[in-house]
């Protein structure tokens, strides 16, 4: 499928890397069918940055940064009802992948990730909801200090 984006000019993306959220995403229920795009075309998955962008198949103008929340915060394993993604197919440690949205302000040393709405994202069946999570965590929690430092140590190996 050919979508012209905004941030990445004319994209061409294969039927099975197309992700589906029946229930849209928080604030666009209408939005429905997303790929992932890497911020960098690097294949060596160390060098890689840590950012990707969840692009709307629906809305080509529509894409949001995102990041795997465990690569920031190891600890981060939010409490979900598993009634919120029986829509998803079966989770297992295999088929799981987490993702929450980047805001990067004017001022990018600002930069927070949503941690109490991540993206669930079931790999078997390319199905995924965007959840509220009940734990104590913020929708704002700043990164740039940690992206940064990871960043300085991966220029000095």
């Amino acid at each position: 499928m050919k979508v012209n984006t905004r941030l990445f000019g004319e994209i061409d993306i294969a039927d099975d890397k197309i992700i589906t959220l029946p229930g849209g995403i928080i604030g666009f229920p209408d939005m429905q069918k997303f790929t992932l795009i890497y911020d960098s075309e690097e294949k060596d998955k160390q060098k890689q940055t840590a950012i990707m962008y969840l692009q709307s198949m629906d809305e080509p103008q529509f894409a949001m940064p995102v990041v795997m929340p465990g690569d920031i915060f190891p600890d981060y394993n939010p409490m979900i009802d598993d009634e919120l993604l029986s829509d998803i197919g079966e989770l297992t440690p295999e088929n799981t992948y987490c993702l929450v949205t980047i805001s990067v302000p004017s001022d990018v040393k600002k930069m927070t990730v949503n941690l109490k709405a991540p993206f669930i994202i079931n790999t078997d069946t390319l199905k995924g909801a965007q959840i509220m999570v009940e734990d104590d965590v913020a929708v704002k929690t700043p990164i740039y200090d940690i992206l940064a430092a990871r960043k300085a140590g991966k220029e000095d190996s």
